[in-house]
C-alpha cells in the first residue's frame, strides 16, 4: 500500500489499456476546505430545508421537535465516520458509487450508480421546482405579479447550468455567498424572536417528555429530521477538485454537520417560542418559520423570503456540482455511458454530466406533473411537488448510505488491514446502519396517504432493475471490476 508522500506516483492513465483506459480528469487542487464546506452547507440549503422541512417535523414531535434534530444529528455523525474513513483510503468523484463498488465488486457498482443517480435527480427535481414556486410566491406577495412557477424554475436552472458549466470554482464560490446570505437572515430572525419572546423562555422543546407520543412520535419524525440533513456528503464527490482531500473531505463532513446541527436547533427553537409553544398554530401555517419572520421583521420580513431564494439557488448550484461529479465518474470509468465522462478541455468541468443530469430532473417534473393531470388530481404546487420528490429521492438515498456503511468494515479488512480499527470501522458504520433502518421503515411502511404509499413499490422495483440491469451489464463486460475506483483523486493509489 502506498500513501502519499511515502512512494512513487502511481498514475492511473499508465495502466493497462483494458483496465484502466485513458481518463479525463477535473481540475485538480482547485477548492480549499473552506469552498467544499461552504459547498456542503449551501447544498444542505437550510433556509429551504428547514422553512419546508419544519412544519412536517413540528406536526409529528411537537414542541420537542429539537430533540428530534439533534438526534438526526447524531446519526448523520455516524454517516459522516463512514465517508469520512473511505475518503481518507480512497478519495473519488465517484464517492458512494466507488466505496461500494470498490468493496463488493462491479455489480454492486453498477447497482449504486443507477440508485444514487435517481435520487440525486429526483432530490434536485424538487430543489428545482420550489426555486421557481419561491420566486412565484414573492412576487405575487410583493409586487402583486404571479406567473407560472415552472417557467421561473426553467429560467432559474438555466441561469445555474450557465454558472456550473462555466467553472467549480466560480459556481463554488457563488453557492457560499447564497449560503452566507440565508444563514444571516436566518440567525437575525431567530434571535430576534427569541428576544422579542424572552418572557416566557423555556426548556420544554428539549424536553422528552414533550415529544408528541413519545418515542413512536420521535420515530416518526426522525426521517423529517434527516432529510434537513441531506447533503451532507457533499463533498466527498469534490475531492478530484479538492486540495488534500483525504484529510479535507473529513473535516468538511464534520464541521458542516455541526454547524448545521447547532443552527437547526436555534431555528426550530426560535420557531416553537415564537408560537408561544402553541402546535396547533404551527400545524396551521404554512411555512412556519416565514410566519416567526412576519412578528420578528415587520417590514423586513422580505428578507425571509430573499433567505429562501438564495437557499435554492445555493443548493441548486451545490447540489448538482457534487452529484454530477459522482454521474461523470461513472461515465468515465464505463460503469454507465462513456459520454457522461467527457470534460471540457478548458474548463475542466463534466459538461455532458451537468447537462444531462438537469435535463433528467426537468423531465421528471414535467412527468410528475402530467401523472397529476392524468390522475384527475389539483393541479401540483411547487410546494407539493418538493414533499413529494424530496421524500421519494431520500428513500433511494437512504438506501445507499445504508450499503456504505455495510462496506466500510469489509473495505478495510480487504484493503487496508493493518489500520483496521474495530469501532471506527465497524462499530460505528454498524450502529450507522441500523440508524438508517428507523427512517427507511417509516417512509416504507404501509398506510400512508397516496402518492406517498405507491413509493416504497417504485424504490423496491428501481432497486430490483437496478440489480437485474447490473448483473447483465457486468456480465457483458467482465473487466468493469477493474474499472471501479480506478481513478483516485489526488492521483496516489494502493
Amino acid at each position: 500500500m502506498v500513501e502519499p508522500g511515502s512512494g512513487p506516483l502511481m498514475s492511473v492513465l499508465s495502466a493497462s489499456p483494458r483496465a484502466r483506459p485513458q481518463h479525463q480528469r477535473l481540475r485538480g487542487g482547485a477548492l480549499g476546505l473552506l469552498d467544499i464546506a461552504s459547498s456542503t452547507m449551501a447544498d444542505i440549503g437550510p433556509a429551504m430545508s428547514f422553512a419546508f422541512g419544519f412544519g412536517f417535523l413540528a406536526t409529528t414531535a411537537g414542541v420537542a421537535s429539537p430533540l428530534t434534530i439533534v438526534a438526526a444529528a447524531l446519526v448523520v455523525a455516524l454517516l459522516g465516520n463512514t465517508l469520512s474513513q473511505f475518503s481518507r483510503a480512497h478519495p473519488s468523484a465517484g464517492s458512494f458509487i466507488t466505496f461500494v463498488g470498490k468493496t463488493f465488486g462491479g455489480t454492486s457498482a453498477v447497482t449504486t450508480a443507477l440508485l444514487v443517480t435517481l435520487g440525486y435527480i429526483i432530490g434536485i427535481s424538487a430543489v428545482i421546482a420550489v426555486s421557481g414556486g419561491l420566486l412565484a410566491t414573492t412576487l405575487d406577495r410583493y409586487a402583486g405579479w404571479s406567473p407560472p412557477w415552472f417557467v421561473w424554475s426553467l429560467i432559474l436552472t438555466g441561469l445555474a447550468l450557465a454558472l456550473m458549466v462555466r467553472g467549480i470554482v466560480i459556481s463554488t464560490k457563488v453557492a457560499g455567498f447564497f449560503f452566507a446570505v440565508e444563514m444571516l437572515v436566518l440567525v437575525i430572525v431567530s434571535v430576534t424572536a427569541i428576544i422579542e419572546h424572552r418572557g416566557h423562555l423555556s426548556l420544554t422543546p428539549f424536553l422528552p417528555s414533550h415529544i408528541s407520543n413519545g418515542m413512536s412520535g420521535l420515530a416518526a419524525g426522525f426521517p423529517l429530521a434527516v432529510y434537513l440533513f441531506i447533503g451532507w456528503e457533499n463533498s466527498a464527490a469534490l475531492a478530484e477538485e479538492s486540495e488534500n482531500p483525504r484529510r479535507n473531505v473529513g473535516r468538511a463532513v464534520f464541521s458542516s454537520v455541526a454547524i448545521m446541527a447547532v443552527s437547526y436547533v436555534l431555528f426550530a427553537y426560535a420557531t416553537v417560542t415564537g408560537f408561544g409553544y402553541a402546535m396547533d398554530k404551527v400545524h396551521a401555517s404554512d411555512v412556519p418559520f416565514f410566519t416567526v419572520a412576519q412578528g420578528a421583521l415587520g417590514a423586513f420580513t422580505f428578507l425571509a423570503y430573499v433567505a429562501g431564494m438564495t437557499s435554492t439557488l445555493g443548493s441548486l448550484i451545490a447540489g448538482t456540482n457534487s452529484q454530477t461529479r459522482m454521474l461523470f465518474n461513472a461515465g468515465r470509468e464505463r460503469l454507465l455511458p462513456a459520454f457522461l465522462g467527457y470534460v471540457h478541455p478548458i474548463r475542466r468541468t463534466p459538461t455532458n454530466a451537468i447537462t444531462t443530469f438537469t435535463a433528467a430532473a426537468i423531465l421528471i417534473i414535467g412527468g410528475w406533473g402530467l401523472g397529476h393531470v392524468l390522475g384527475h388530481h389539483p393541479a401540483m404546487s411547487a410546494t407539493a411537488f418538493f414533499a413529494e420528490a424530496s421524500t421519494m429521492a431520500t428513500t433511494l438515498i437512504l438506501l445507499v448510505y445504508l450499503a456504505s456503511n455495510i462496506a466500510l468494515p469489509f473495505y478495510y479488512r480487504r484493503y487496508r488491514p493493518t489500520e483496521f480499527r474495530a469501532v471506527r470501522h465497524a462499530v460505528v458504520p454498524a450502529l450507522g446502519a441500523a440508524a438508517i433502518v428507523i427512517p427507511l421503515y417509516y417512509l416504507l411502511k404501509p398506510g400512508q396517504p397516496a402518492p406517498y404509499s405507491w413509493f416504497p413499490y417504485l424504490a423496491l422495483g428501481l432497486l430490483a432493475a437496478s440489480v437485474v440491469y447490473a448483473v447483465i451489464f457486468t456480465r457483458r463486460d467482465p473487466a468493469l471490476g477493474e474499472r471501479v475506483g480506478s481513478v483516485v483523486a489526488d492521483g496516489y493509489e494502493e
